[in-house]
């Protein structure tokens, strides 16, 4: 009987990483941040939009580069559109803030920087854990989310075809 204990637990010979594979372009990334928020509007038309700006050389996306400006409630249709559509467990949006929309505080609610900021925070981690899911890469929704200057919500739903 043969020994294979050793060759079983040997080490795998790595090759050496050099400083140019280290700084090379990855071989697939999907960047997208969400940044640059601005508060428009007065008294109750007033709302915070984000600017959503995404680099990629994924194939399924036909668009390497993207940016647009997204409220809360488009994340919102995002969010509802995948859990209808697609077979994927969607991620939570940070939360509404009911309590910070009251009247008669003695602040700006959800318009304060403090707040707007934590937002964009929670956004920025929603938007990366639909986006690099593999299935969700294939939604309509997500790349007129993240493509279309503005969303149609009488779209189809479907997936989108690969070119590859």
């Amino acid at each position: 009987m043969v020994d294979t204990t050793a060759d079983a637990t040997r080490r795998l010979n790595v090759k050496k990483q050099t400083l140019d594979d280290a700084y090379a372009v990855p071989a697939n990334f999907l960047e997208i941040d969400v940044i640059n928020p601005i508060t428009h509007g007065v008294a109750k038309k007033r709302y915070t939009d984000y600017e959503v700006r995404m680099k990629t050389n994924l194939p399924v996306f036909k668009v390497k580069e993207s940016s647009v400006r997204r409220r809360y409630s488009d994340f919102e249709w995002l969010r509802s559109e995948l859990e209808r559509d697609s077979k994927i467990v969607v991620p939570p949006l940070p939360g509404k803030a009911w309590k910070r929309q009251m009247p008669f505080r003695g602040d700006d609610g959800i318009f304060e920087e403090d707040f707007i900021e934590e937002r964009r925070k929670g956004l920025e981690s929603f938007i990366n854990k639909v986006a690099g899911h593999p299935l969700a890469q294939n939604e309509r929704c997500l790349h007129m989310f993240l493509h279309e200057p503005v969303i149609d919500k009488n779209y189809v739903p479907g997936k989108i075809r690969s070119t590859c």
